[in-house]
């Protein structure tokens, strides 16, 4: 994984981490995979899966009861991001402040991360 010993590929806010036990629970789920796939106006979108099964090579970031799986293929564009759930009165939904977006669309779905990041694929 791209990461700095001993900090966390990714951060999960409180709100988060109880959504995810939550969502962990009520299924009997192990986790929440998360990751990016091509697709949306801007580019790339996030996914969310959950996962009955860890493989080998996933990045798995544990707290509060809370475990998000991270798929290789996202590892490098996933570092840094802070997942937050948050509640309004017209939505609610996780939501990903990543620092490697560069660009959004206007419903905030769809995203595109600086080019340096995918020159590797």
């Amino acid at each position: 994984m791209f990461g700095i010993p001993g900090n966390p590929p990714v951060t999960i806010t409180d709100a988060a981490a109880t959504q995810i036990a939550k969502l962990m629970a009520d299924g009997g789920h192990q986790g929440l995979r998360i990751g990016v796939k091509k697709g949306g106006c801007a580019g790339m979108e996030y996914t969310m899966d959950y996962v009955d099964s860890i493989e080998a090579h996933d990045e798995v970031v544990e707290q509060n009861g809370a475990k998000v799986i991270i798929a290789p293929m996202a590892q490098m564009f996933l570092f840094g991001t802070q997942i937050d759930y948050e509640t309004s009165l017209l939505e609610s939904g996780f939501k990903f402040r990543n620092p490697n977006v560069v660009d959004a669309c206007g419903c905030g779905e769809s995203i595109k991360f600086d080019e340096s990041l995918s020159a590797g694929e």
